[in-house]
């Protein structure tokens, strides 16, 4: 009985054990499983975030198996999913929800099952590799190649990509794999060229093309290479290769906030045609591409001046030449007086390139129209300055307008400034009569009662410390006499004085030009009148040519002055009178080429500090016999 009743109690003990076992483990009451499963193609490097059930999370670092730190229950439902990306790289889940299945064996207490039917597969992005093409705009054949494979030829500027694309993480290097070749064959440099890829396309890639300039070198860019060449004005607003002004001298130019050139009217004189212009040009250094904007193709347009202060689609100045302009500081260019129908004129025009419209903005509409000074130094918006031809302008650091003389009835040596913010002009110095005689006083030194003379067809430039230069013209000397005048003056806008620097007090003064390329206390250009000129980014003066006296002869010798140095330099071009030019082929440099002579010609410096010189009265080929109306268009880069 009681070994009976003892055998019955193990019995029970036995079943509840193997009930505790078959049904239960640490968690009590089912079978619990570690579920997992395996990564591949993760990179090295990388760890992709995994997430059950919105709550148990796993980093993985490494390709291979895994397994969650908590267990699923049997019969329970699990969802896997990609929480965090690794970088670069996108991974996808299969077989990543379910049920877990049931138990199919007595577990030995405390261990778990591992259920293992996740896959989860990386796959590496990859991006595309390119960048922009800036400055070819001439030559052909430019390639590109990224990491020595395939090469992507460059057709136009702009962007560019590269068909192949790179994995994220790896390393990308674009060079130059053929330069452009041509008559006129720019250099091209990659910068931003090489790095890794992060995860994105790579677009910054920059490829800057430029024509290696010859210093000292003249280089012949368009127009023709004879006299009284016919211009080709094309659509109006439309560029177009073939576009080019015709032959003209007398005219002036800009240069917008863009770099591009802007040229308007003067005298034309061909074959066909004989007269004055109101046409205005815009020149693209990027594309060498002309673009009538403005105004008629035919000569002697009277113009329309609307309303004064009022722009308008139909306003445009009347036909002229020899007038000023300027640039102000918001890119708009600016138009006073000129000869017009044997008349002067003293209307201010300005013209915006954003819309494309004529301002009339001062002045008379009417022919020789007296000027109203005013009080000397006191600005008005009833001042004006008189009718004339052939005055000299310039621009100061502030945005000012500033005008020198001129002729006409009689010559001038009134300055004046224009406030373009008001739209008043100012009285500055000189006479409020015409034919002004100079008062030189001792050279280098400011008093208040010196001045120069009356002249037209000088020029003129602000340096960099605000002071206004002055250089020759036709005008009155110290004995009275007028002609061709050498004389150089600075104006001290800051205390109002007058400085005759260098130069000679007498018309008609010769050149002492030195060594070619060496400036020198003793050297200095000849007299002359309407020359071209340009200002570099140091303030120094370049010009070139112009007509002396006796023989009304043109020049083509090239002359800088440094305000800092007080020297002249003689730089290219003959000392001889009346020289053809030397073209070369054209848009190549050579030091051979340069300017035929000639005098009433315009001119613009480029970003780059280029020097560019258009047209005027002059020689382009030996055998000419005259000086006659000119369209070339040459570039220089100074030493």
């Amino acid at each position: 009985m009681c070994a009976s009743v003892r055998s019955l109690a193990m019995l029970a003990a036995l079943g509840a054990l193997a009930s505790m076992l078959t049904g239960c483990n640490d968690n009590g009451g089912t079978d619990d499983y570690r579920l997992g499963g395996t990564v591949s193609g993760l990179a090295a490097g990388e760890s992709v975030l995994l997430q059950n059930n919105g709550a148990d999370t796993l980093t993985v670092s490494a390709n291979g198996s895994f397994s969650f730190s908590e267990s699923v229950s049997s019969g329970a439902s699990y969802s896997v999913s990609v929480l965090q990306q690794p970088v670069g790289q996108v991974c996808s889940v299969a077989n990543g929800s379910g049920s877990v299945p049931a138990s199919h064996s007595v577990l030995t207490l405390g261990s778990n099952n591992a259920f293992t039917p996740v896959a989860v597969n990386c796959i590496t992005n990859t991006y595309s590799i390119g960048g922009t093409v800036t400055g070819y705009s001439t030559g052909t054949g430019l390639t590109l190649e990224d990491n020595d494979g395939p090469a992507l030829a460059i057709s136009v500027n702009g962007a560019f990509t590269f068909p192949a694309k790179v994995p994220s993480g790896a390393i990308y290097d674009v060079t130059i794999a053929s330069q452009p070749t041509g008559a006129t064959p720019p250099k091209c440099t990659v910068s931003n060229g090489s790095g890794s890829v992060a995860a994105a396309n790579v677009t910054s890639v920059a490829v800057t093309c430029s024509v290696t300039r010859a210093q000292n070198a003249w280089i012949w860019q368009s127009g023709s290479d004879t006299a009284q060449a016919v211009g080709v004005y094309g659509t109006i607003g439309t560029p177009a290769p073939g576009n080019v002004p015709t032959a003209r001298y007398g005219h002036v130019s800009w240069t917008d906030r863009g770099g591009n050139f802007w040229l308007f009217g003067g005298f034309v004189e061909t074959p066909v045609t004989n007269g004055q212009l109101n046409d205005l040009w815009e020149y693209t250094p990027a594309t060498s591409l002309w673009t009538w904007r403005a105004g008629s193709s035919q000569v002697d347009s009277t113009g329309n001046y609307g309303t004064q202060g009022v722009a308008a689609a139909s306003n445009e100045p009347p036909a002229r030449s020899h007038p000023v302009s300027w640039t102000d500081a918001a890119g708009n260019l600016w138009l006073f007086g000129g000869s017009s129908f044997s008349n002067t004129l003293n209307d201010l025009w300005r013209y915006a390139p954003s819309s494309g419209l004529w301002t009339w903005m001062t002045g008379s509409s009417s022919a020789n129209a007296a000027g109203i000074y005013g009080t000397q130094g006191v600005p008005s918006a009833a001042n004006t300055p008189g009718a004339r031809f052939g005055a000299t302008s310039a621009t100061d650091s502030s945005g000012k307008l500033w005008l020198f003389g001129g002729g006409g009835p009689g010559n001038l040596n009134d300055l004046w400034s224009y406030t373009v913010t008001s739209g008043e002009w100012t009285w500055v110095s000189g006479s409020n009569t015409t034919g002004g005689s100079p008062s030189y006083g001792t050279r280098g030194t400011a008093t208040a009662s010196n001045h120069p003379g009356a002249r037209y067809g000088a020029v003129s430039w602000f340096d960099s410390s605000d002071n206004l230069w002055l250089f020759g013209g036709t005008g009155v000397d110290s004995n009275g006499h007028i002609g061709p005048l050498n004389d150089l003056w600075k104006y001290n806008v800051a205390v109002g004085l007058w400085t005759w620097v260098s130069g000679s007090n007498v018309i008609i003064a010769g050149a002492v030009y030195g060594t070619q390329g060496v400036a020198a206390p003793g050297n200095v250009p000849g007299a002359r009148e309407f020359a071209v000129s340009w200002i570099d980014a140091s303030g120094n003066l370049w010009f070139f040519g112009g007509t002396t006296a006796p023989s009304s002869s043109d020049m083509n010798d090239l002359w800088e002055y440094s305000p800092s140095s007080g020297l002249w330099t003689w730089v290219s071009g003959s000392k001889q009178l009346d020289q053809p030019g030397v073209y070369g082929t054209l848009g190549t440099p050579a030091e051979g080429n340069v300017p035929g002579a000639r005098d009433s010609s315009t001119g613009w410096v480029d970003e780059a500090g280029r020097l560019w010189l258009f047209g005027g009265n002059g020689f382009a080929v030996a055998d000419q016999l005259y000086p006659a109306t000119l369209n070339d268009l040459w570039e220089y880069t100074p030493p």
